[in-house]
């Protein structure tokens, strides 16, 4: 049976060219539709989505998520409220005015008289409550670190924006990758369905061979109505962070691992779920402080006019208040000891999520390190191996020892290898994202 060329006109071989490399008797050939060394050249120079007029930049998108995020607007405004309720803190009670009557005689000779008897007084009084001094700096270190708590609550959202938009950017490049790659495959295959006719009429195809072709393209629809939605999916999940944005051509990457796994490791205390336990143990310490000032009692003063009729003469008083927490074992010791036991409770916890997220750090970097080995093993040599054996199918086709089914069998493994090398590509990303996330710059 004659060699074919798909897409130019059939001729024989001579014995010396019979005998040249593969790749230079598919040069002779012209086998520029199936060319497997353009495809290849295809597949190795993907891209991103096609050129076009606006592109958004990861950076750009980064920017856009935390200024419409409601979770960063929500915290913002925690830290507002915080900050103004750190105003009030330490500060003394609203003091207090008393009005009243002492002395009214309500039987005798004097009754319901506010003149005739020297005792009854028209009172006018003012009482300030003085909290401990030990109590209000507790309540205004408590402030403080509320606020704090709430400035590194916003910085675990920010990570946490950052990691979530970088798994949706790294998603949707990788579905436009695929993209590029089945669009040359469906290409490929209209050329190859184009040119059977033909060839089947000069006897150098079978008829069963287009039959074959058109099952191919039907595989690579299934395919295209997959990808397409994903994208769907894809899109979505990045409008839901840059909004109709979201629909323009992807620019740029997340970027390469911003710190050493070794780094990563002595600085696993810096996480960002981490950051928030001072914050919320300076809290309860400073609850602790509060507490034990309770012991000390508090302390009020009051100054009071008291008017009586002209013949008796007004009045001046002055009076302290003191408490006397005498029960301390049944009501301050047990507040005391409670809050002790959080404070404990915090310090047990962070060190369950310290080694929890060094437990996940290590994982990762497990993780990072086997992705790396297999696709550098893919491109050294698993393409490679898999475009040989597409280059030898289509050379035993084209000299009558094979058929076509073993071509696009062999071609369909060049494309789930190279599908399977994006799909490596976009895990090995998205563990470099989540390591990303782990440390606020």
């Amino acid at each position: 049976m004659p060699n074919i060329s798909f897409g130019a006109p059939c001729e024989r071989l001579s014995a010396h060219q019979r005998i040249r490399p593969i790749s230079q008797r598919i040069q002779v050939l012209n086998l520029h539709h199936l060319r497997l060394g353009a495809l290849g050249f295809l597949l190795a120079g993907i891209g991103l989505a096609g050129n076009q007029a606006h592109a958004l930049g990861f950076a750009e998108a980064l920017d856009l998520a935390e200024q419409h995020s409601p979770r960063i607007t929500a915290l913002r405004l925690q830290i507002d409220a915080a900050s103004s309720t750190q105003k009030a803190a330490g500060a003394l009670p609203d003091p207090k005015l008393s009005v009243g009557i002492e002395n009214f005689p309500i039987s005798g000779m004097d009754r319901f008289s506010l003149t005739r008897e020297s005792m009854t007084m028209q009172r006018l009084a003012l009482m300030q409550e003085v909290p401990n001094r030990a109590k209000r700096d507790a309540q205004i270190a408590g402030a403080e670190a509320k606020v704090e708590r709430e400035r590194a609550a916003l910085g675990v959202q920010r990570l946490q924006i950052r990691q979530e938009l970088s798994q949706a950017w790294i998603l949707a490049q990788a579905i436009e990758q695929r993209d590029q790659v089945l669009t040359g495959l469906l290409s490929e295959n209209q050329r190859l369905q184009d040119s059977l006719p033909a060839r089947i009429a000069g006897g150098t195809a079978q008829a069963g061979d287009l039959l074959m072709a058109k099952q191919e393209a039907l595989v690579l629809s299934d395919r295209r109505d997959d990808l397409q939605r994903d994208r769907s999916k894809a899109r979505a999940m990045l409008r839901r962070w840059v909004g109709a944005r979201a629909d323009e051509a992807l620019q740029g990457t997340p970027g390469p691992l911003s710190r050493p796994l070794d780094q990563l490791r002595a600085e696993v205390h810096r996480h960002a779920e981490l950051a928030q336990y001072p914050a919320m143990q300076a809290m309860a310490l400073a609850e602790t402080r509060e507490a034990q000032a309770e012991t000390k009692g508090d302390w009020s003063w009051e100054v009071a006019y008291s008017r009586r009729d002209r013949r008796w003469g007004d009045m001046v008083s002055f009076q302290v208040t003191f408490d006397l927490p005498w029960q301390q074992e049944r009501r301050q010791a047990p507040q005391i000891k409670a809050k002790q036991l959080e404070l404990q409770r915090l310090e047990a916890e962070q060190e369950d999520v310290s080694r929890r997220h060094l437990q996940e750090l290590e994982d990762s970097a497990s993780e990072l390190a086997a992705l790396n080995n297999q696709i550098e093993r893919l491109q050294s040599a698993g393409m490679g191996l898999a475009q040989g054996r597409a280059e030898l199918a289509l050379a035993n086709y084209q000299s009558a020892k094979g058929d076509l089914s073993a071509v696009l069998a062999a071609r369909a493994q060049v494309r789930e290898t190279h599908w399977r090398l994006i799909e490596l590509q976009t895990q090995r990303d998205t563990v470099i994202a989540r390591l990303n996330s782990l440390i606020a710059d």
